[in-house]
């Protein structure tokens, strides 16, 4: 038996019991993605995930672990979370994505 903590797709850190912690439709629910594919991710990384992209952009061009790894913003915020212990957790600001 495994007893090793899940790894969190986003910023590649173990996700250890009692770290807060949430699953993300790699598809947003509301574009089709009820019933599809989720990934277990650290909480700080989900809320970032949607502080920055809209759900018609998650559903589009981010619905992978690897499409969201590589967006710019949250390149530079997962440097930043992979400095941290990893049940590390902060408030994320409000939405900081720019409505069009």
């Amino acid at each position: 038996m495994d007893d090793r903590p899940p790894i969190c797709p986003i910023c590649e850190r173990p996700i250890p019991p009692g770290a807060r912690q949430s699953l993300h439709h790699l598809t947003p629910k509301l574009k089709g993605g009820k019933g599809g594919p989720v990934v277990r991710v650290h909480q700080i990384c989900h809320n970032e995930i949607h502080a920055t992209l809209t759900e018609a952009e998650l559903a589009r061009d981010y619905n992978t672990p690897e499409a969201l790894r590589a967006h710019p913003r949250l390149a530079k915020f997962i440097a930043w979370v992979r400095k941290r212990p990893p049940d590390f957790h902060s408030k994320t600001p409000k939405k900081l994505r720019k409505r069009k």
